[in-house]
């Protein structure tokens, strides 16, 4: 298990679910295409695991 996700907003929120929306937002997602590095803990795992259709997730 990797000590941290790199996670890239690849599709669009428009259309989405008011909750999946938050939770990209919560995750630092604002823009498409944009990256953040988050730790890889439960947490962050359970966010992604919801709106995994929405992003790109690698192990770093």
């Amino acid at each position: 298990m990797a000590d941290r996700l790199k996670i890239t907003l690849k599709k669009s929120t428009i259309g989405a679910l008011p909750k999946h929306k938050k939770t990209v937002e919560a995750l630092g997602l604002h823009k498409l295409n944009s990256t953040v590095l988050l730790p890889d803990n439960s947490a962050v795992r359970g966010m992604v695991k919801q709106v995994n259709h929405l992003l790109q997730v690698e192990e770093v």
